[in-house]
């Protein structure tokens, strides 16, 4: 169908002061994907009432060059290399949209 990219990434993360230090990363970083990404179309941040030690990541774009764009930028790329430190688990499954209401690119 193409319409659109996305993936949904989970963060299992080690206790408590790494909760602090990856919700501090992540402000950090969400508002330039804000600002500079035209093609990431949705960036989610969640966290699980019932597992506090989780946060969960729902990212769509516009295409799969747009992901690779949003990859490559220096707040990702710090991003990547600093959240490593907080870290148990991590879990990432990627997308195909094949129907639905959103903001999904024809």
């Amino acid at each position: 169908m193409g319409r659109g990219f996305g993936l949904v990434v989970r963060f299992e993360l080690r206790d408590d002061v790494a909760v602090t230090g990856f919700d501090d990363l992540v402000a950090r970083t969400t508002p330039e994907i804000e600002r500079l990404e035209s093609g990431t179309l949705a960036y989610v941040v969640h966290s699980v009432p019932a597992e506090p030690l989780v946060r969960v990541f729902y990212e769509l774009y516009a295409d799969r060059a747009a992901f690779d764009f949003h990859e490559e930028q220096p707040h990702t790329r710090r991003f990547l290399a600093e959240r490593e430190q907080f870290l148990s688990g991590l879990e990432v499954t990627f997308l195909q949209a094949e129907s639905g209401k959103g903001p999904l690119p024809g």
